[in-house]
């Protein structure tokens, strides 16, 4: 069994990524701007500077980065204040780990407030004993600092702690910092190069909690 896991949220935990999906054409048109094919799935999982990068690069260098990210925000915290759906398994992974005293930690790069927000309203904010955003680092993923402080905060180290994440970046982010890093799909499905750098692929939440009762991870 590993010492640690940490669960990536949007995507992964709670099923978000379809709102921040409709919140793109919105919010690039309310600054003039139509949205260029691959720009969702290149920023699915970064935040802060690499996320504006991206922005500059696939949208235009005179974007305000700072002003799109506030509006952006505004139109997915209306729709998030109705409430976020469950994904499955996550549950029966939760509690298969609480019941054998595994500490687990969400990094995501969603805000505090967000995040605690979500796990809150689906009833597993107390499951977690470290909550790491983006904005608590200081590079976003793919950069695999907000693992590597995430398994500081559950005092384990990398080898021995297990990475979920749903994201490109995530799964970069936990391979470059030396994590047993495990893919759960959720838009985007992984390619060649996720495939050669993920320790694991799972269909689901559920099928990790499968495995490691049968004792082919950790």
């Amino acid at each position: 069994m590993f010492d640690g896991v940490i669960f990536d949220m949007d995507g992964l935990m709670v099923d978000t990524e379809p709102v921040w999906m409709e919140c793109w054409e919105p919010a690039l048109a309310h600054f003039g701007y139509a949205v260029p094919p691959g720009l969702a799935d290149a920023v699915r999982g970064s935040a802060g500077d690499t996320a504006s990068r991206i922005l500059h690069e696939m949208v235009s260098p005179q974007l305000d980065t700072r002003a799109f990210w506030d509006y952006f925000s505004s139109l997915a915290e209306k729709i998030f204040s109705q409430g976020v759906d469950k994904k499955p398994g996550l549950d029966e992974l939760l509690a298969y780990l609480g019941e054998r005293g595994v500490p687990c930690a969400v990094a995501s790069s969603s805000s505090k407030k967000g995040i605690e927000r979500n796990l809150r309203f689906i009833g597993d904010l107390d499951c977690f004993q470290a909550i790491v955003p983006s904005s608590e680092v200081a590079h976003a993923k793919p950069a695999p600092d907000i693992f590597l402080e995430a398994a500081r905060r559950l005092g384990t180290k990398p080898p021995r702690t297990m990475v979920l994440e749903d994201s490109f970046n995530g799964v970069r982010a936990g391979a470059t910092g030396g994590f047993f890093t495990v893919m759960v799909p959720d838009l985007a499905q992984p390619n060649d190069e996720i495939r050669s750098v993920a320790s694991r692929v799972c269909s689901s939440l559920l099928e990790v909690r499968d495995l490691l009762a049968q004792g082919e991870m950790g």
